[in-house]
């Protein structure tokens, strides 16, 4: 096509993770192209920038083996259902976030039609299923990639591929403002806080809800008048707030509509499922604790896989155990409880982290926005 006209862009987006992403994203191409059309499957942050949800994004918001089972007739009926409307009317090129068990088989029949297909996001094929790269390779016009490291392993392949850096590095601060996130969310000075982020799928917070709630019962009288805040996804209160009262019932608790950032912001230590959410507990400079947990026979199918010893984000990039993992038989209410405490009583620990997590934040802060739309410009002009 000619770049001189603005495009008409297919996206899809899994999950409030992949939304946040696509919104920053699309962003940076209305920038480009004011009159840029942009449709398939998004959420809120997509739709404040004027893209055309045909599916919510919460549709794909299902993870591990055994729970997408449950769930495959109804998303492979969305695929296909798109896949037909987009072969009919083609779009000058299709965007994938994230999603890669969604997004890659859905490029790969765009792209055998002659539509060009990126993918945002680089599936973690570093971290498992590394022999996923092939089916890249058929189904990706070109890779945009979030962490340094990864354009090397695709030009080795042969595959197209550019380094972005992180879109949530830039939109954190690189100066926490702390102070005023704390007023905000009404905080005394000296208060304790503790952010609570159960994750944003149904299957996560099933899994892991109950027992960070668990342990925001034993921090609550382990360390009483501490304050805890929990940013849900909207639309997901009718989840948490059973977790809430069947487990911690006596605590401080307050459920946040969105607001992590102020929640991570202003906490004193955070209750991270693992995702996305630990890298941005990384960007806000704060101790985290990283728990997950999920159907047995999905850790064990999971377990197999691994290619490292970490699962959180922040631990993958430093390369080391920087904040601690509690998964599945280890992620109890006491010993999550305890690492926390563990992170309260040693300023200097926390303060050692902080520094190490600025140094992240650093080298991942790009004009992502820019970059991505300059790689998506030339694709597009091919």
């Amino acid at each position: 096509m000619s770049v001189d006209r603005a495009p008409r862009l297919a996206m899809v987006a899994g999950e409030a993770s992949g939304d946040l992403l696509a919104g920053l994203l699309l962003g940076g191409l209305r920038m480009r192209w004011p009159a840029l059309q942009a449709y398939g499957i998004g959420g809120p942050k997509m739709a404040a920038q004027g893209f055309e949800a045909w599916w919510p994004h919460d549709k794909l918001a299902v993870r591990g083996y055994v729970e997408v089972l449950s769930h495959y007739r109804e998303i492979a009926g969305i695929r296909a259902q798109l896949a037909q409307r987009l072969e009919s009317d083609p779009p000058d090129a299709f965007i994938g976030v994230d999603a890669p068990d969604f997004n890659l088989d859905l490029e790969a029949r765009l792209k055998a039609r002659g539509i060009p297909t990126i993918h945002f996001v680089s599936p973690s094929i570093w971290a498992w299923r590394g022999k996923r790269i092939e089916k890249i390779r058929t189904s990706t016009d070109l890779m945009l990639c979030v962490f340094p490291f990864e354009p090397e392993i695709y030009s080795k392949r042969g595959i197209a591929a550019a380094y972005v850096g992180h879109p949530l590095a830039s939109a954190v601060p690189l100066e926490v403002p702390r102070a005023a996130a704390r007023a905000l969310l009404g905080v005394e000075a000296e208060q304790t806080v503790v952010a609570v982020l159960p994750g944003s799928r149904r299957a996560e917070i099933q899994y892991v809800g109950p027992r960070l709630f668990g342990a925001v019962r034993e921090l609550a009288a382990q360390r009483p008048g501490s304050r805890f805040v929990v940013p849900i996804v909207p639309g997901l209160r009718h989840l948490i707030e059973p977790l809430r009262r069947q487990h911690a019932p006596e605590a401080s608790v307050e459920l946040l509509e969105g607001r992590s950032h102020e929640a991570l912001a202003g906490c004193d230590v955070a209750l991270v499922a693992s995702g996305t959410a630990t890298l941005e507990a990384a960007l806000f400079k704060r101790p985290m604790v990283v728990v997950y947990a999920m159907h047995p026979l999905t850790w064990q199918m999971s377990k197999r896989m691994a290619y490292q010893p970490w699962i959180a984000l922040p631990n993958i990039l430093l390369r080391e155990f920087a904040v601690p993992e509690l998964l599945q038989g280890d992620a109890t209410p006491e010993k999550i409880a305890a690492a926390a405490l563990a992170w309260l009583d040693d300023p200097a620990a926390c303060r050692a982290l902080c520094a190490r997590f600025l140094e992240l934040h650093l080298t991942l802060r790009r004009d992502t926005a820019k970059l991505a739309t300059d790689a998506i410009e030339e694709v597009l002009s091919r």
